[in-house]
Protein backbone atom coordinates (compact mmCIF):
# COMPACT_ATOMS: atom_id res chain seq x y z
CA UNK A 1 0.00 0.00 0.00
CA UNK A 2 1.23 3.49 -0.88
CA UNK A 3 0.43 6.77 0.82
CA UNK A 4 0.20 9.23 -2.07
CA UNK A 5 -3.50 9.72 -1.32
CA UNK A 6 -3.45 8.99 2.40
CA UNK A 7 -6.30 10.76 4.15
CA UNK A 8 -8.16 11.47 0.91
CA UNK A 9 -11.67 10.27 0.15
CA UNK A 10 -12.72 9.27 -3.37
CA UNK A 11 -15.98 8.48 -5.11
CA UNK A 12 -15.75 6.38 -8.27
CA UNK A 13 -18.93 5.81 -10.27
CA UNK A 14 -19.43 2.61 -12.20
CA UNK A 15 -16.61 1.00 -10.24
CA UNK A 16 -17.98 -2.48 -9.66
CA UNK A 17 -16.39 -3.82 -12.84
CA UNK A 18 -14.01 -2.96 -15.64
CA UNK A 19 -12.12 0.32 -15.79
CA UNK A 20 -13.97 1.84 -12.84
CA UNK A 21 -13.08 -1.10 -10.61
CA UNK A 22 -9.43 -0.71 -11.59
CA UNK A 23 -9.61 3.00 -10.68
CA UNK A 24 -11.14 2.25 -7.28
CA UNK A 25 -8.50 -0.38 -6.49
CA UNK A 26 -5.63 1.86 -7.62
CA UNK A 27 -6.88 4.81 -5.54
CA UNK A 28 -7.27 2.58 -2.48
CA UNK A 29 -3.78 1.17 -2.98
CA UNK A 30 -2.43 4.71 -2.60
CA UNK A 31 -4.28 5.23 0.66
CA UNK A 32 -7.58 6.79 -0.39
CA UNK A 33 -10.83 5.68 1.21
CA UNK A 34 -13.15 4.81 -1.68
CA UNK A 35 -16.89 4.80 -2.23
CA UNK A 36 -17.56 2.17 -4.88
CA UNK A 37 -20.69 3.15 -6.79
CA UNK A 38 -22.33 0.70 -9.20
CA UNK A 39 -25.93 -0.21 -10.06
CA UNK A 40 -24.76 -3.55 -11.48
CA UNK A 41 -26.45 -3.25 -14.88
CA UNK A 42 -25.45 -4.88 -18.16
CA UNK A 43 -23.56 -2.83 -20.73
CA UNK A 44 -26.81 -1.75 -22.42
CA UNK A 45 -28.26 -0.56 -19.10
CA UNK A 46 -30.55 -3.52 -18.47
CA UNK A 47 -30.77 -5.49 -15.25
CA UNK A 48 -29.09 -4.44 -12.04
CA UNK A 49 -27.74 -5.81 -8.78
CA UNK A 50 -25.51 -5.16 -5.80
CA UNK A 51 -22.94 -7.89 -6.39
CA UNK A 52 -20.44 -5.92 -8.53
CA UNK A 53 -20.10 -3.10 -6.00
CA UNK A 54 -19.99 -5.48 -3.03
CA UNK A 55 -17.34 -7.65 -4.67
CA UNK A 56 -15.13 -4.64 -5.47
CA UNK A 57 -15.41 -3.40 -1.89
CA UNK A 58 -14.53 -6.84 -0.54
CA UNK A 59 -11.49 -7.03 -2.83
CA UNK A 60 -10.20 -3.65 -1.66
CA UNK A 61 -10.68 -4.53 2.00
CA UNK A 62 -8.96 -7.88 1.59
CA UNK A 63 -5.91 -6.03 0.32
CA UNK A 64 -5.87 -3.71 3.33
CA UNK A 65 -7.77 -0.81 1.81
CA UNK A 66 -10.85 1.05 2.96
CA UNK A 67 -14.06 1.09 0.91
CA UNK A 68 -17.84 1.17 1.16
CA UNK A 69 -20.48 0.45 -1.46
CA UNK A 70 -23.19 2.63 -2.96
CA UNK A 71 -25.74 1.26 -5.42
CA UNK A 72 -27.41 4.48 -6.58
CA UNK A 73 -28.25 5.40 -10.17
CA UNK A 74 -26.34 8.62 -10.79
CA UNK A 75 -28.66 9.58 -13.66
CA UNK A 76 -31.07 10.49 -10.85
CA UNK A 77 -30.10 13.80 -9.25
CA UNK A 78 -31.16 12.83 -5.74
CA UNK A 79 -29.42 9.45 -5.95
CA UNK A 80 -26.24 11.24 -7.02
CA UNK A 81 -26.59 13.49 -4.00
CA UNK A 82 -26.95 10.47 -1.76
CA UNK A 83 -23.77 9.04 -3.28
CA UNK A 84 -21.81 12.14 -2.32
CA UNK A 85 -23.38 12.11 1.15
CA UNK A 86 -22.28 8.49 1.52
CA UNK A 87 -18.66 9.63 1.28
CA UNK A 88 -19.16 12.37 3.84
CA UNK A 89 -21.09 10.16 6.25
CA UNK A 90 -18.59 7.31 6.00
CA UNK A 91 -15.33 9.27 5.95
CA UNK A 92 -16.11 12.90 6.82
CA UNK A 93 -15.19 14.55 3.52
CA UNK A 94 -14.86 14.20 -0.25
CA UNK A 95 -11.67 14.99 -2.13
CA UNK A 96 -11.74 13.03 -5.39
CA UNK A 97 -14.58 12.41 -7.81
CA UNK A 98 -14.06 10.02 -10.72
CA UNK A 99 -17.01 9.90 -13.10
CA UNK A 100 -16.72 6.59 -14.92
CA UNK A 101 -20.25 5.10 -15.04
CA UNK A 102 -21.80 4.62 -18.46
CA UNK A 103 -23.81 2.40 -20.75
CA UNK A 104 -23.90 2.04 -24.53
CA UNK A 105 -25.74 0.41 -27.38
CA UNK A 106 -24.66 -0.59 -30.86
CA UNK A 107 -26.83 1.60 -33.08
CA UNK A 108 -26.51 3.61 -36.25
CA UNK A 109 -28.01 7.05 -35.86
CA UNK A 110 -31.18 6.34 -37.80
CA UNK A 111 -31.75 3.22 -35.69
CA UNK A 112 -31.64 5.03 -32.36
CA UNK A 113 -34.85 5.37 -30.39
CA UNK A 114 -35.66 8.40 -28.28
CA UNK A 115 -35.55 6.18 -25.21
CA UNK A 116 -32.03 4.97 -26.07
CA UNK A 117 -30.84 8.53 -26.68
CA UNK A 118 -32.30 9.81 -23.41
CA UNK A 119 -31.13 6.81 -21.39
CA UNK A 120 -27.53 7.08 -22.48
CA UNK A 121 -27.45 10.84 -21.97
CA UNK A 122 -28.94 10.29 -18.53
CA UNK A 123 -26.09 8.10 -17.34
CA UNK A 124 -23.12 9.72 -19.09
CA UNK A 125 -23.88 13.43 -19.30
CA UNK A 126 -26.56 14.00 -16.67
CA UNK A 127 -24.82 11.58 -14.32
CA UNK A 128 -21.59 13.54 -14.61
CA UNK A 129 -23.43 16.80 -14.01
CA UNK A 130 -25.33 15.36 -11.07
CA UNK A 131 -22.33 14.08 -9.14
CA UNK A 132 -20.28 17.20 -9.88
CA UNK A 133 -23.14 19.49 -8.86
CA UNK A 134 -23.32 17.84 -5.44
CA UNK A 135 -19.56 17.49 -4.99
CA UNK A 136 -18.29 20.90 -6.09
CA UNK A 137 -19.65 22.93 -3.13
CA UNK A 138 -17.88 20.57 -0.72
CA UNK A 139 -14.62 20.87 -2.61
CA UNK A 140 -14.94 24.67 -2.80
CA UNK A 141 -15.49 24.87 0.97
CA UNK A 142 -12.31 22.89 1.68
CA UNK A 143 -10.44 24.56 -1.20
CA UNK A 144 -9.16 21.26 -2.56
CA UNK A 145 -10.63 18.81 -5.00
CA UNK A 146 -9.92 16.59 -7.96
CA UNK A 147 -12.50 15.79 -10.65
CA UNK A 148 -11.68 13.21 -13.32
CA UNK A 149 -14.37 12.69 -15.94
CA UNK A 150 -14.49 9.97 -18.58
CA UNK A 151 -14.52 10.93 -22.24
CA UNK A 152 -13.84 8.63 -25.18
CA UNK A 153 -11.96 8.56 -28.45
CA UNK A 154 -15.44 8.29 -29.97
CA UNK A 155 -16.05 11.89 -28.92
CA UNK A 156 -14.13 12.82 -32.09
CA UNK A 157 -15.20 9.85 -34.24
CA UNK A 158 -18.39 8.17 -32.96
CA UNK A 159 -18.26 5.33 -35.52
CA UNK A 160 -21.84 4.17 -35.18
CA UNK A 161 -22.45 5.43 -31.64
CA UNK A 162 -23.82 8.92 -32.20
CA UNK A 163 -25.49 9.12 -28.79
CA UNK A 164 -22.34 7.90 -27.04
CA UNK A 165 -20.10 10.29 -28.96
CA UNK A 166 -22.44 13.22 -28.34
CA UNK A 167 -22.51 12.52 -24.60
CA UNK A 168 -18.73 12.20 -24.41
CA UNK A 169 -18.25 15.40 -26.38
CA UNK A 170 -20.54 17.18 -23.95
CA UNK A 171 -18.55 15.78 -21.02
CA UNK A 172 -15.36 17.19 -22.56
CA UNK A 173 -16.97 20.63 -22.77
CA UNK A 174 -18.32 20.32 -19.23
CA UNK A 175 -14.83 19.41 -18.01
CA UNK A 176 -13.37 22.52 -19.61
CA UNK A 177 -16.12 24.62 -18.03
CA UNK A 178 -15.42 23.16 -14.58
CA UNK A 179 -11.68 23.63 -14.97
CA UNK A 180 -12.11 27.29 -15.88
CA UNK A 181 -14.61 28.16 -13.15
CA UNK A 182 -12.96 26.26 -10.30
CA UNK A 183 -9.32 27.06 -10.97
CA UNK A 184 -9.12 29.58 -8.12
CA UNK A 185 -10.57 27.18 -5.54
CA UNK A 186 -7.79 24.58 -5.46
CA UNK A 187 -9.87 22.25 -7.64
CA UNK A 188 -8.80 20.66 -10.91
CA UNK A 189 -11.03 19.05 -13.53
CA UNK A 190 -9.58 16.80 -16.20
CA UNK A 191 -10.86 14.02 -18.43
CA UNK A 192 -9.54 10.74 -19.73
CA UNK A 193 -10.44 8.84 -22.88
CA UNK A 194 -9.58 5.27 -21.86
CA UNK A 195 -8.94 2.24 -24.01
CA UNK A 196 -9.01 -1.20 -22.41
CA UNK A 197 -10.34 -4.70 -22.93
CA UNK A 198 -13.69 -4.56 -21.10
CA UNK A 199 -17.28 -5.62 -21.77
CA UNK A 200 -17.29 -3.05 -24.60
CA UNK A 201 -15.28 -5.46 -26.74
CA UNK A 202 -17.04 -8.70 -25.95
CA UNK A 203 -18.35 -9.63 -29.41
CA UNK A 204 -18.38 -8.74 -33.10
CA UNK A 205 -21.79 -7.06 -33.04
CA UNK A 206 -20.37 -3.57 -33.41
CA UNK A 207 -18.02 -4.39 -36.28
CA UNK A 208 -20.68 -6.39 -38.11
CA UNK A 209 -23.16 -3.54 -37.80
CA UNK A 210 -20.70 -1.11 -39.38
CA UNK A 211 -19.75 -3.57 -42.12
CA UNK A 212 -23.39 -4.05 -43.07
CA UNK A 213 -23.70 -0.27 -43.37
CA UNK A 214 -20.69 -0.10 -45.67
CA UNK A 215 -18.49 1.40 -42.94
CA UNK A 216 -15.22 0.18 -41.49
CA UNK A 217 -13.43 0.48 -38.20
CA UNK A 218 -9.82 -0.19 -37.36
CA UNK A 219 -9.06 -2.36 -34.38
CA UNK A 220 -7.58 -0.70 -31.34
CA UNK A 221 -4.83 -2.33 -29.25
CA UNK A 222 -7.39 -3.83 -26.84
CA UNK A 223 -8.87 -5.83 -29.72
CA UNK A 224 -5.54 -7.01 -31.08
CA UNK A 225 -4.48 -9.08 -28.10
CA UNK A 226 -2.20 -6.39 -26.65
CA UNK A 227 -1.05 -7.70 -23.27
CA UNK A 228 -1.22 -4.14 -21.97
CA UNK A 229 -4.93 -3.86 -22.76
CA UNK A 230 -6.19 -4.40 -19.21
CA UNK A 231 -7.98 -1.56 -17.41
CA UNK A 232 -5.16 -1.42 -14.87
CA UNK A 233 -3.06 0.31 -17.55
CA UNK A 234 -5.47 3.27 -17.48
CA UNK A 235 -5.76 3.80 -13.73
CA UNK A 236 -2.25 5.10 -12.87
CA UNK A 237 -3.08 8.29 -14.77
CA UNK A 238 -6.26 8.72 -12.70
CA UNK A 239 -4.32 8.30 -9.47
CA UNK A 240 -1.73 10.83 -10.62
CA UNK A 241 -4.42 13.35 -11.57
CA UNK A 242 -6.03 12.84 -8.16
CA UNK A 243 -2.82 13.66 -6.30
CA UNK A 244 -0.91 16.80 -5.38
CA UNK A 245 1.63 15.86 -8.03
CA UNK A 246 -0.85 17.05 -10.68
CA UNK A 247 -1.96 20.20 -8.85
CA UNK A 248 -1.17 22.35 -11.89
CA UNK A 249 -2.81 20.05 -14.45
CA UNK A 250 -6.24 21.42 -15.24
CA UNK A 251 -8.66 21.23 -18.15
CA UNK A 252 -6.70 18.54 -20.00
CA UNK A 253 -8.24 15.64 -21.92
CA UNK A 254 -5.97 12.59 -21.97
CA UNK A 255 -5.95 9.39 -24.02
CA UNK A 256 -4.82 6.48 -21.86
CA UNK A 257 -4.42 2.72 -22.10
CA UNK A 258 -2.32 -0.08 -23.58
CA UNK A 259 0.89 1.65 -22.64
CA UNK A 260 -0.16 4.91 -24.31
CA UNK A 261 -0.78 8.33 -22.81
CA UNK A 262 -1.75 11.13 -25.16
CA UNK A 263 -3.24 14.58 -24.93
CA UNK A 264 -6.04 15.99 -27.06
CA UNK A 265 -5.90 19.59 -28.20
CA UNK A 266 -8.59 22.11 -27.45
CA UNK A 267 -10.60 23.02 -30.59
CA UNK A 268 -9.01 26.01 -32.26
CA UNK A 269 -9.47 27.85 -35.53
CA UNK A 270 -7.11 26.20 -37.97
CA UNK A 271 -7.55 28.70 -40.80
CA UNK A 272 -9.33 32.05 -40.99
CA UNK A 273 -10.38 34.36 -43.84
CA UNK A 274 -11.23 38.04 -43.28
CA UNK A 275 -12.93 40.55 -45.51
CA UNK A 276 -11.04 43.70 -46.36
CA UNK A 277 -11.34 46.40 -43.73
CA UNK A 278 -14.15 48.81 -44.37
CA UNK A 279 -16.23 46.37 -46.42
CA UNK A 280 -19.46 46.09 -44.45
CA UNK A 281 -21.24 43.80 -46.89
CA UNK A 282 -21.77 40.09 -46.14
CA UNK A 283 -19.95 37.50 -48.21
CA UNK A 284 -21.74 36.62 -51.42
CA UNK A 285 -22.13 32.95 -52.37
CA UNK A 286 -19.91 33.46 -55.41
CA UNK A 287 -17.20 35.00 -53.23
CA UNK A 288 -17.37 32.09 -50.78
CA UNK A 289 -17.20 29.56 -53.59
CA UNK A 290 -14.16 31.32 -55.01
CA UNK A 291 -12.29 31.92 -51.73
CA UNK A 292 -13.05 29.12 -49.27
CA UNK A 293 -11.60 26.04 -51.06
CA UNK A 294 -8.05 27.42 -51.24
CA UNK A 295 -8.04 29.32 -47.92
CA UNK A 296 -10.18 28.17 -45.00
CA UNK A 297 -10.68 24.68 -46.44
CA UNK A 298 -7.06 24.38 -47.52
CA UNK A 299 -8.03 21.85 -50.14
CA UNK A 300 -9.71 19.63 -47.52
CA UNK A 301 -13.38 18.79 -47.98
CA UNK A 302 -13.98 16.51 -45.00
CA UNK A 303 -12.72 15.75 -41.52
CA UNK A 304 -9.29 14.04 -41.44
CA UNK A 305 -10.68 10.81 -39.97
CA UNK A 306 -13.34 10.36 -42.69
CA UNK A 307 -11.92 8.16 -45.47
Amino acid sequence: MGDLLKGKVAVVTGSGRGIGRAHAIALAEEGASVVVNDVGVERDGSGGGRAPADEAVAFIRERGGEAVANYGDISDYEAAGNLIRTAVEAYGRLDILVNNAGTFQYRLFHQLTEEEWDGLMGVHLFGTFNTCHHAVPLMMAQRWGRIVNTASSQWRNPEGRANYGAAKGAIVSLTWGLAFELRNHGITANAIAPMAATRSFGDDTYRNMLAEAGLDRKKNPAEQGDNRAGPEFVSPLVVWLASDQAADVNGVVFRAGSGKIGRYSHPTEARTLYREAGNGAPWTLDELDDALPSTVMGGETKAPFIP
